[in-house]
């Protein structure tokens, strides 16, 4: 029997967090599930495509006009007007991947929280075409919250009751969803912590970089974020000449730099979704560009995530990067601007190892970083002793859509 899943939320191009929740989708389901077919919703379809390795994944545009114009019309009609149900299905993609599917996946990183409402009608017009269709929505494990601001808490006190399960990725997304009166929750991990690598991902890398550059000394990565950018620019810092002294101070000292854009997008300068303009610019500014391997193109997330596990001691603002440096029991220092990185370290009992953006300068980040590096025999015991758990937390979530999906077919 061939089972149907599909997915919106991630991609494979762009942000290689994404990419990550995406493979762990399609791995741990096939382990589970045996012959099952996947339809990503792509914001970046034409990307996608040209980046997709599974034969048993499909891509449909979704851009978030055809998601919250087109799909989510054509999904009312669907809801509204049984008779057209049959056209519906024949002529649109969406609609036919929708009730084809036992359940969306809605991998949505942070969702229906305070602060980023510019994105809540995306947030709804992911979810809404599955609920016209009754498509169950599985939410896998992300962060949502908190619920103050009234927009967000109406819209959240409307759509997430429907949701058929929602997996928090950590205890303050847990107790803000709890606050607010959810009861389909289920207390997970980061559906990234799920994925596994190749066994290939050093040869594939070795024809674009020396990996003897790993050989010596400390190999220090370096993840830096256009979202952190912005908001340090915003309060009248250089963000940039920040990271750039930074890892200047970090090579005189006689550490090598591994300088990671963890979310890129292949020929385009936009900024959305894609760090390389500013790691390119952050390795133009450097004094020397001797000891430090500038990842300069796309890579899959689990080329990134073998690169990263080479690393001795990480620096991490995109959330991903830091969920591969934990993942591979990096010792990671996290710069970071929502709740969504402190629970997740808290899982390690390493929350102390994360500051929000608003007190990054040059001499806290070098302070934070050189006590990470004195500590860090206890921080990667602590990685150690929590890994195991925190993978089964997120293998779990795997378990309960293979349920839900044989209980659909």
């Amino acid at each position: 029997m061939t089972h149907h899943v599909a997915v919106i939320g991630s991609a494979l191009s762009g942000n290689k967090g994404a990419s990550a929740m995406l493979e762990s989708a399609v791995q741990t389901l096939g382990d589970r599930l045996g012959d099952v077919r996947f339809t990503l919703f792509s914001m970046y379809p034409d990307e996608d495509r040209a980046q997709n390795p599974y034969e048993n994944l499909q891509i449909v545009p979704a851009s978030p006009k055809q998601l919250g114009v087109t799909i989510n019309l054509l999904g009312l009609l669907y809801r509204i007007l049984p008779p057209l149900r049959p056209l519906l299905r024949s002529r649109s993609k969406a609609i036919r991947a929708l009730t084809d599917a036992s359940v969306l996946l809605d991998q949505g990183g942070i969702t229906f929280t305070d602060g980023r409402e510019k994105f809540l009608l995306y947030n709804v017009a992911s979810i809404l075409p599955a609920m016209f269709v009754k498509t169950p929505v599985f939410k896998c494990a992300q962060a949502v919250g908190p619920f103050r601001n009234p927009v967000n808490r109406a819209a959240s006190k409307t759509f997430l009751p429907r949701v058929r399960t929602l997996v928090t990725r950590g205890r303050i997304t847990h107790d803000y969803a709890e606050g607010l009166g959810l009861t389909n929750l289920v207390a997970g991990a980061d559906y990234a912590f799920s994925l596994d690598l190749s066994g290939t991902e050093e040869s594939e890398v070795a024809q674009w970089f020396d990996l003897g550059f790993f050989d010596g000394p400390d190999v220090v990565g370096v993840s830096p974020s256009v979202v952190l950018r912005k908001k340090v620019d915003g309060r009248g810092d250089d963000y940039v000449a920040q990271v750039v002294a930074f890892i200047d101070g970090l090579v005189a000292e006689g550490r090598r730099v591994l300088l990671v854009p963890h979310s890129v997008r292949t020929g385009t300068d936009k900024t959305h979704n894609n760090d390389l303009p500013l790691c390119t610019e952050i390795h133009d500014r450097l004094a020397s560009r001797e000891g430090v391997l500038f990842l300069d193109r796309e890579l899959t997330s689990q080329q990134l995530r073998y690169l990263i596990g080479r690393c001795d001691l990480f620096v991490a603002s995109r959330f991903h990067a830091m969920v591969s440096s934990l993942a591979m029991a990096v010792p990671t220092l996290v710069i970071g601007w929502s709740h969504k990185y402190k629970e997740v370290l808290e899982m390690f009992e390493l929350e102390d190892w994360a500051f929000g953006h608003d007190k990054l300068s040059d001499t806290y980040l070098q302070e934070r970083f050189e006590a990470l590096a004195d500590a860090r025999d206890d921080v990667k015991r602590r990685l150690d002793a929590h890994l195991p758990e925190v993978r089964r937390r997120s293998l779990a979530q795997a378990d309960l859509i293979a349920d839900l999906v044989r209980e659909r077919d």
